[in-house]
């Protein structure tokens, strides 16, 4: 794996379903503890065949030892950052994989923050019998979370973010160009 490497996500249930794929991310950096890849307007995949495109480009945080991935969406107002509570993600054939645990914390550019999908959490903990310790470890990833964010940590800031932004924008424009060579 190397910078420029382009990659699809799945994103599961608990029960081992597919929930959504993304049609592309592209590495554009390599930590010991975890990846970051960018994407734009990138076709998206539900369970049920239903497809959309993301509206803008991303900054995708992935770990490989924490409960959570994080999202920066550049938006023409700031950046929004939708932050899933999932499995350490894995890689299996170009493919980022991971569970999705429903709990999500959406962060504004204004620095307001609100935590999602709590009803669609207790659903899905009864209807697939999440054990109490899956439970533990979900609730603590959103309190780890929220702490980050609080403390500015390196995945929020706004900075290298805009960072990552330009170098996925010169990776994407140089792979189209190997494209059409």
């Amino acid at each position: 794996m190397c910078i420029g490497d382009r990659f699809q996500i799945q994103c599961y249930k608990h029960n081992k379903k597919v929930h959504r794929a993304w049609s592309e991310a592209i590495i554009l950096d390599i930590k010991k503890d975890y990846m970051v890849f960018g994407n734009n307007k990138t076709l998206v995949i539900e369970s049920e065949g239903t497809t959309w495109r993301t509206k803008e480009p991303a900054i995708i945080y992935f770990f490989k030892n924490k409960w959570y991935n994080v999202i920066a969406q550049m938006k023409k107002d700031g950046i929004y950052y939708y932050c899933n509570i999932a499995t350490p993600f894995i890689i299996e054939e170009n493919t980022i994989k991971y569970i999705d645990y429903d709990l999500d914390l959406r962060i504004f550019p204004n620095g307001d923050y609100k935590v999602l999908d709590k009803l669609e959490y207790e659903y899905h903990k009864n209807k697939m019998n999440y054990s109490k310790e899956l439970d533990i470890v979900i609730n603590n990833a959103l309190e780890e979370l929220i702490k980050e964010y609080k403390s500015k940590s390196y995945i929020f800031d706004e900075k290298a973010n805009k960072e990552y932004l330009e170098q996925y924008l010169i990776l994407k424009k140089e792979l189209e160009n190997s494209n059409f060579s």
